[in-house]
């Protein structure tokens, strides 16, 4: 009989938590000067299931550079941090991560994977599933939002936070600086803290990436409107908004939103809510920073971080940095 890792699931964020999260968010974000919503409530199934098709894109290089990166780079950043423990913020199904868990299982140093998501159903599935794969391993599941319930993540041992995907980027600066002291406050000096992002290029290949000919993306983003009709009794008609992506120079980011195509006005009933919306009126529902690897490297010192190495792809379009808390 073959065997399989012990799981632990520790629950930090229930539906009835989801759903106040939502409510708060599009009040503050809708009745704002400048409407905004929070990219997470793009990513329900239906947007989750969209995502992993963008991921798929000839147009969309992020994901498979830094799988490139970390299937060549995996045995050395394993070397290197020597930990007991990885953490992996936003999981999904872990399957970049692999790499790293094969790593550690044949180094010998991997003692415990905590996987840490939003979502509880999904986290329990991918759960399983790696206790499965790698039955020598402690899989400690941790249901919970970045912003609420980091310091929740067990302790113990020397650990390696893995943060990939170019998540980081969602955050605008002042709130990436709040979100990497967050991390950072959960660890000890001489953990490592791995990190996937973005790097600055032709703003033409960028807004490809997220303006996709097969409307993908659009399609994606279109989604939280979706979301907002299901889970708080809206009547947003998303066909009545176009998807924008547009490249800023300034704050070197993607910058994603919805675009009014007419003067309109949009009911929430659950929060008894009316929204007007003027024509040609854009909401932001993302942004995604893009780095440069010295001015990545000064943002990371501020909280106590200090690179250790760089990865690049091939192409030099992604870099994944190794960092140690001194």
């Amino acid at each position: 009989m073959s065997r399989t890792a012990e799981v632990v699931v520790d629950v930090h964020l229930g539906a009835d938590d989801l759903a106040t999260a939502l409510r708060s968010d599009v009040l503050d974000g809708l009745t704002r000067p400048d409407k905004e919503l929070p990219p997470k409530w793009l990513y329900d199934e239906r947007g989750s299931d969209l995502f992993d098709q963008i991921t798929r894109l000839d147009e969309y290089y992020p994901t498979e550079a830094e799988r490139e990166i970390l299937l060549r780079h995996a045995p050395t950043i394993i070397e290197r941090a020597d930990a007991h423990t990885i953490v992996e913020l936003g999981a999904g199904t872990s399957d970049k991560t692999r790499s790293l868990l094969d790593a550690g299982r044949d180094h010998g140093s991997l003692q415990r994977f905590i996987p840490f998501d939003v979502s509880e159903e999904f986290l329990r599935s991918t759960a399983a599933t790696l206790a499965a794969d790698y039955p020598s391993l402690e899989i400690h599941g941790v249901v919970g939002d970045f912003d609420r319930h980091i310091g929740h993540i067990p302790v113990g041992g020397p650990r390696m936070v893995v943060l990939l995907g170019g998540t980081i980027g969602n955050y605008p600066t002042v709130a990436r600086k709040e979100f990497l002291k967050g991390i950072v406050a959960g660890m000890q000096p001489g953990d490592r803290f791995l990190l996937g992002t973005d790097l600055v290029k032709d703003p033409a290949r960028l807004v490809l990436a997220y303006d996709d000919p097969p409307g993908v993306t659009a399609a994606f983003n279109k989604n939280v409107l979706r979301v907002i009709n299901r889970e708080l009794d809206a009547d947003f008609d998303p066909d009545q908004f176009d998807h924008v992506a547009t490249w800023d120079p300034v704050e070197e980011w993607m910058d994603l939103g919805l675009r009014s195509r007419s003067s309109q006005t949009v009911h929430v009933d659950a929060l008894d809510l009316e929204v007007h919306f003027a024509a040609g009126e854009c909401m932001r529902t993302e942004v995604s920073a893009k780095f440069r690897l010295a001015s990545l490297a000064q943002e990371l010192a501020t909280v106590g971080l200090h690179v250790e190495q760089w990865m690049t792809d091939a192409a030099g379009d992604f870099a994944v940095s190794l960092s140690v808390l001194r």
